[in-house]
């Protein structure tokens, strides 16, 4: 289809709304007087990790923090200049960020900000080029109002940003039932086994141990003994090995995402029903623990050498996960880090001094039976997600330069 050409002008960002820098104006930055109260504060990582709407946030400003920042407005443009260069995310609630942060407020009568936001992931490489220095990346409100953006009127924006945006709002819903499975395996685990509620348990009566009251039959075992921690794989007879960095697990749940293949066998080895779980700071501060479940049967994957990797052996794989999540758990491996400060690494013998109640073989294998449909039903919508993703990606270029016209097609524009 050929562009409408009449409909679309060259442009400054200024020019479709008003842009400022976020604000924090007190030093240091991370003064603990300033955190803890109702004022969402949201950091470039947050805006590189959300997905058209930013509501998540890590940390909260109280009444001073909010003194020397600035609270901006629902519907509000993030884009990061600095740490994590050209991320976008549209602010779903109110919140504060800092001045490595720009606010754009659209226009209503010349932008849409969904339409700005995703004109700006296309040209986001060229901002990540510019911002390029000696020290650290910066792209600086100066250098981002250089680029120019080639808009159509704000009705087509609208109706542009209408079709890109179905795909984000069914990622979301997708992710909101992962984040609400998860959750739902969580609160069985705890039921059946941190409070034993488990079915028949009133008909199980409680017997002192070395860790207090647990129910008659179960044993207490070391954490190290009731999993393989970092197991031996053979090399398999196969020309590649699908591989997942860091980055690859996700701060809030179970997803486990493959970067790429590589040919050699290098760094932490697993299979499907292994746990992953990372071993540096901030990663491990951060909850970055995965499952796996994206490989074929028998299927070897290579991941960061920096994972510890648990295989179950007197447990279900499952239990290993929700184990690996508890608070306990993480703090245990915290306070075992050692090493150079900002890049501390856990010591995984600490596991040996963790213990666990463990219950019969048959409460285990009616536990598997109830939460294994919950992670199988993640991984599908996990990959459901890839799938929208990669259309939405594919749409993305050619709708926002304008070579595919939906000017005629009947779009609703919300």
């Amino acid at each position: 289809m050929s562009k409408p050409k009449a409909r679309w002008r060259s442009c400054k960002l200024e020019e479709l709304g008003s842009i400022a820098r976020g604000r924090s104006r007190h030093r240091p930055r991370n003064e603990p007087s300033l955190y803890g109260g109702k004022h969402p504060f949201f950091q470039t990582g947050d805006i590189k990790e959300a997905g058209l709407y930013l509501t998540k946030h890590e940390q909260t400003y109280n009444e001073k923090g909010l003194a020397q920042s600035r609270l901006w407005s629902p519907g509000t443009l993030c884009i990061t200049i600095a740490a994590n260069i050209a991320e976008t995310a549209i602010l779903g609630i109110e919140g504060c960020f800092p001045d490595s942060v720009v606010g754009f407020i659209a226009n209503p009568s010349k932008s849409d900000p969904r339409f700005v936001k995703y004109y700006i992931d296309t040209i986001k490489l060229n901002m990540q080029n510019i911002s390029m220095g000696t020290t650290q990346d910066n792209l600086s409100l100066d250098k981002l109002q250089t680029f120019d953006c080639y808009v159509p009127d704000v009705d087509l924006q609208r109706r542009i940003a209408s079709v890109l945006s179905a795909y984000d709002d069914l990622i979301e819903n997708n992710t909101r039932r992962i984040a609400i499975l998860e959750a739902m395996a969580q609160r069985l685990y705890r039921e059946w086994f941190v409070h034993f509620r488990f079915p028949g348990c009133e008909k199980t009566k409680m017997v002192e141990s070395e860790i207090g009251a647990i129910p008659k039959g179960w044993n207490i075992i070391s954490f190290s003994d009731a999993v393989k921690i970092n197991p031996h794989y053979q090399k398999p007879n196969a020309a590649s090995f699908r591989y997942v960095e860091m980055a690859g697990l996700d701060n809030s749940n179970m997803l486990v995402s493959v970067k790429e293949r590589r040919a050699d066998f290098k760094g932490s080895k697993f299979k499907n029903g292994d746990t992953l779980i990372a071993k540096i700071t901030p990663c491990l501060e951060n909850g970055k623990t995965g499952f796996v479940q994206c490989l074929e049967e028998d299927e070897i994957g290579i991941g960061s050498t920096e994972f510890i990797v648990l295989q179950s052996a007197k447990l279900v794989p499952e239990m290993v996960y929700l184990i690996a999540r508890q608070d306990d758990f993480r703090q245990a491996l915290i306070k075992s880090m050692t090493g150079a400060s900002g890049r501390q690494r856990a010591d995984a013998s600490v596991l040996d001094d963790l213990y666990i109640p463990v219950s019969s073989s048959g409460i285990l294998v009616n536990f598997h039976r109830a939460v294994h449909p919950a992670f199988r039903q993640i991984e599908i919508l996990n990959r459901k997600n890839v799938v929208l993703r990669r259309t939405r990606d594919l749409l993305l270029t050619p709708l926002i330069s304008g070579r595919l016209d939906v000017s005629e097609l009947d779009i609703k524009a919300a």
